[in-house]
């Protein structure tokens, strides 16, 4: 499927610059060691590192990290092509498909459908070795929060 139009040149890289700001400015951030990169319109890459203070009690990493990731590659795919509003996550279905322990992992996320109000996304997390870990598909609704109101996304004039 074609994504939808999302703005051209350097409008785009712009759009995608002030994404990654957001991202990287909000508080739940501070708790992680990552970054977001977006590339192209419809994909997003978070990498992250996994250490043992995300583990639970059996010494793998709780199912909380693997859904904050997937959740946010998937979103910021999909606000990668709706350059006014704050999309918000209105429903995530998330598989496990490997524990892990530590090490970096990568978040892929991926545009899927959608192309006005309601958009669907998917993402799934590699480790280290290049192995899937987990996977989940997204839902995501434009919001009536402008992203030029919120104070992370920055635009250069």
């Amino acid at each position: 499927m074609t994504p939808p139009e999302a703005p051209a040149g350097n409008g785009q890289q712009a759009h995608f610059r002030a994404l990654e700001q957001l991202y990287a400015s909000a508080p739940i951030n501070d708790l992680f060691e990552s970054r977001l990169e977006i590339s192209e319109p419809g994909r997003a890459r978070i990498s992250f590192t996994a250490n043992e203070r995300f583990f639970h009690a059996a010494g793998a990493t709780h199912g909380t990290l693997y859904f904050k990731m997937l959740d946010d590659a998937a979103f910021y795919a999909a606000n990668s092509l709706v350059s006014d509003r704050f999309l918000l996550t209105t429903g995530f279905n998330l598989h496990f498909t490997k524990p892990l322990r530590t090490g970096r992992v990568v978040a892929e996320g991926r545009w899927i459908s959608g192309k006005r109000r309601v958009f669907i996304a998917e993402a799934h997390l590699t480790d280290e070795e290049g192995e899937e870990i987990g996977r989940g598909t997204g839902t995501f609704m434009r919001s009536h929060i402008a992203l030029s109101g919120l104070p992370g996304y920055h635009q250069p004039e």
